[in-house]
């Protein structure tokens, strides 16, 4: 019975943690401006991916293995918000120029001279020292280490 409460608890963390990353990226965006760059688009596919998982896991219980998945998805994106700090912070160099997006409908070369220029080794937020994508490698990793123990525990106690 408590095996079946870990799967539960994991599969509701592998649903929120990249609920709350994501839905804190899009405020960061839409609320305060802060546009993300490439390596930051890079962080959220896996989320994306992550959020997928768990929720087919809801349909199909117990998901251990569609959670596991989850908690996966949800530390690879821990690693890139840790290479993409890396880059911010100097420490190495990144693998790609920093982009920026052109909007629909408007002439290239006038969104190409408006548009914000995002640079991906240069953090434009950051909390006690730490980026947006160091947050994001701490939270996503202890979200992902906490789903691999509670679903350690639940297989534990069904053996």
């Amino acid at each position: 019975m408590a095996g079946s409460q870990a799967v539960r608890n994991a599969r509701w963390l592998a649903l929120l943690a990249p609920l709350l990353l994501l839905g804190g990226a899009y405020v960061s965006q839409y609320g305060f401006g802060l546009f993300p760059c490439e390596m930051c688009w890079w962080q959220r596919y896996p989320h994306f991916a992550a959020l997928a998982l768990a929720l087919v896991a809801f349909w199909r219980p117990p998901g251990a293995v569609l959670v596991a998945l989850a908690a996966l998805a949800i530390a690879v994106s821990g690693l890139i918000g840790a290479f993409h700090a890396g880059v911010e912070y100097g420490w190495w160099e990144g693998l790609t120029a920093c982009t920026t997006a052109l909007p629909a409908g408007v002439d290239p070369l006038e969104a190409i001279l408006n548009a914000p220029l995002v640079r991906c080794d240069v953090a434009p937020w950051s909390l006690f020292g730490i980026s947006l994508a160091g947050w994001n490698f701490l939270f996503s990793s202890a979200s992902a280490l906490a789903i691999v123990v509670l679903l350690a525990r639940a297989g534990k106690e069904a053996a």
